[in-house]
């Protein structure tokens, strides 16, 4: 979850007051970089998991203020929506047993906090967009009671000047339509990877991050559907970017900056390109002041927070004060089940570490542009996009998965230590998805056409399918 506030209003001199020291801390990060106070040699693994809250018809419950008291866990914590929660770990050091720890705990804590809805007559879900959502779900009257959130929405439409946030959508069904707040946004739940990496080799691992972007999400999407839409295999996608979206207004000095970004291009030197890059175009939208020591680099980290690249790097420190970088992969949807995500970041740890340690570069000989191309494309057909790859051939994501992809993450996991047992246990699951074609987009797709087109009762069979623990490749249509 993004960091509180303890205030909603502003003044212009808060705005310029947090910029100076948002600019402050910006050089404070280089010479923190430059002399060593990122040492931390380890590679550290985590997840975020946002979820539903939901009735027993399937339809959003907008109770996560009593929910989570009832609750009582750190760990489980608000999100934009009255109806959505993020589940959060431990992170784990990679090495034999961290797959199998990131698994338990991700499953631990999801039946902790299913038995306390279950309680409240409420059930929790995990699923990209919610098929039955409905637009008058998606208002003010439900957004969570966190300053933070009210900020947002109103700097986002400040800095449009007042235009309505528009989204237009072509899939199979075109969506288009207007709205005076930032409230789609809480339609787009994910499960985001933290992994954190050694800051010399950062820029290394954030170009292969990009670049297993549009394989990762191929194999997971679960978002094929918005008010009865079919639209992207995976519509969190463009839902996500356009619904926050300002770039082009109030002034920017490059339109194609956007808030929630694929980006402009690989990191050439240091993962500090992008935090100069944040100081230079993109607008204060959250100017709290912060107390903290201006070493731990409150405003950057504040700042950054309120920019969502589908990469992220992360600052953050240890009790020692020591710092670390990290990179927070967005791409992915929540569910379909614990064991799919499991499979999922396995996938993502193994891959992005094969990339990164390749003695030839991937961003050497695969451009910015075909791996943006890449995700897009993946994002919209999933398994039947057509990817481009470090061969320098267009491949089905399909077959790039299995023939190449695969055999890489495999090998990055024995490289981090992972005995074959483990690895496989993710793995498999990942490859039989991929071998079946069955996502949790197309599950959802084609068991609404055996239902007769009743989003409701197709939701209410995945919701069963998701009690019973099975991954998605095993649900019958």
């Amino acid at each position: 979850m993004g960091q509180e506030i303890t205030r909603t209003s502003f003044s212009d001199a808060d705005f310029q007051r947090f910029r100076r020291c948002l600019a402050d801390e910006t050089e404070v990060l280089a010479r923190l970089a430059g002399e060593g106070g990122f040492s931390d040699p380890r590679y550290v693994a985590g997840f975020e998991l946002e979820a539903w809250l939901l009735d027993h018809a399937g339809f959003p419950n907008p109770v996560n203020q009593r929910y989570l008291r009832t609750l009582n866990d750190p760990l489980v914590v608000p999100e934009l929506s009255l109806f959505n929660v993020e589940l959060n770990a431990p992170p784990v050091e990679m090495r034999p047993g961290a797959l199998a720890n990131l698994e338990t705990s991700l499953r631990q804590t999801w039946d902790s906090c299913q038995q306390v809805a279950h309680g409240m007559d409420t059930v929790l879900a995990m699923i990209g967009i919610l098929p039955t959502i409905r637009n008058e779900d998606l208002c003010l009257a439900n957004i969570s009671a966190m300053k933070r959130y009210d900020v947002l929405n109103a700097q986002v439409l400040q800095q449009r000047g007042g235009a309505p946030v528009h989204i237009d959508i072509e899939g199979q069904d075109h969506l288009s339509l207007d709205r005076q707040d930032v409230m789609l946004e809480a339609a787009t739940t994910s499960f985001q990877l933290h992994l954190q990496v050694p800051f010399e080799l950062s820029a290394r691992y954030y170009n292969a991050t990009l670049v297993t972007c549009a394989p990762l999400l191929a194999a997971a999407v679960n978002s094929p559907l918005l008010f009865g839409h079919r639209l992207w295999q995976e519509t969190r996608v463009p839902l996500f970017e356009q619904s926050v979206e300002v770039g082009g207004y109030a002034g920017l000095s490059d339109p194609a900056i956007r808030r929630v970004t694929f980006g402009r291009g690989y990191v050439s030197g240091s993962l500090l390109e992008l935090f100069d890059e944040n100081l230079q175009h993109y607008p204060v939208l959250l100017p709290m002041p912060q107390d903290e020591d201006r070493l731990r680099l409150p405003h950057v980290r504040l700042h950054n927070g309120s920019i969502w690249r589908w990469v992220r790097p992360l600052i953050g420190f240890d009790a020692a004060g020591r710092g670390h970088v990290r990179l927070e992969q967005r791409v992915l949807p929540s569910g379909p089940t614990v064991l799919d995500m499991a499979a999922n970041a396995a996938f993502y740890f193994g891959l992005v570490h094969a990339l990164a340690r390749a003695p030839q570069a991937a961003e050497s000989v695969l451009s910015f542009a075909e791996v943006r191309a890449n995700f897009y494309a993946a994002a919209q057909r999933g398994l039947d996009a057509q990817l481009t790859w470090v061969d320098g051939r267009r491949h089905s994501a399909r077959a790039l998965i299995l023939q190449q992809c695969l055999p890489l993450a495999r090998q990055g996991l024995r490289d981090f230590g992972l005995p074959d047992e483990e690895i496989e246990h993710g793995l498999g699951v990942l490859e039989t998805r991929v071998r079946s074609g069955q996502t949790g987009a197309q599950w959802q797709l084609r068991r609404l056409e055996n239902v007769g087109g009743d989003v409701h009762r197709m939701m209410l069979d995945y919701l069963e399918n998701q009690r019973a623990g099975a991954p998605v490749h095993e649900w019958e249509i």
